[in-house]
């Protein structure tokens, strides 16, 4: 599974999602102009020291990322989606794409993509969660849809 940030601007935000990466073995791709340097030192803190389990890779465009993934179900994580991210369908290949945190996923990708944009219900008056937040949501959701594939199914328990 992938996790596509489009142009993401808080590097803790994406230290976060790192994290979230490393955990569950999804790849990270970032899209570019960044809203910070991939040496930032927030970004290394939020982290933390699992960077090693994280295969990034980085995009001048999101149509690089279409070039180069064609075969692959694109969700598009937005507030303005029609349905709930619960009801979507996932697979061990998907991209989950999410947007920068001031503005989302441009309106001609979610336009273009309306049939597979997804929303994570809220209140109403609820802008919008953070961007690491719903990334965990949506990441998690799929992965109980794939019965927590290659993850631990149980922790190691306590000291005696």
């Amino acid at each position: 599974m992938h996790i596509v940030l489009i142009e993401p601007e808080i590097p803790g935000n994406t230290g976060n999602i790192a994290r979230l990466c490393a955990a569950t073995g999804i790849e990270l791709h970032l899209v570019k102009p960044l809203g910070f340097s991939i040496d930032d030192k927030h970004l290394k803190r939020a982290g933390l020291d699992y960077w090693h389990l994280v295969k990034v890779h980085v995009h001048e465009n999101f149509a690089e990322v279409k070039a180069i993934y064609p075969e692959h179900k694109f969700h598009y994580c937005s507030t303005k989606a029609p349905r709930a991210h619960s009801e979507a369908q996932f697979g061990r290949d998907d991209m989950l794409v999410f947007g920068k945190e001031t503005a989302g996923i441009p309106e001609d990708i979610l336009k273009a993509n309306w049939e597979h944009c997804i929303r994570i219900p809220m209140i109403e008056g609820a802008r919008s969660l953070n961007l690491s937040n719903a990334a965990a949501i949506v990441a998690y959701e799929a992965m109980r849809q794939l019965d927590y594939a290659n993850l631990l199914q149980e922790g190691p328990g306590t000291r005696s």
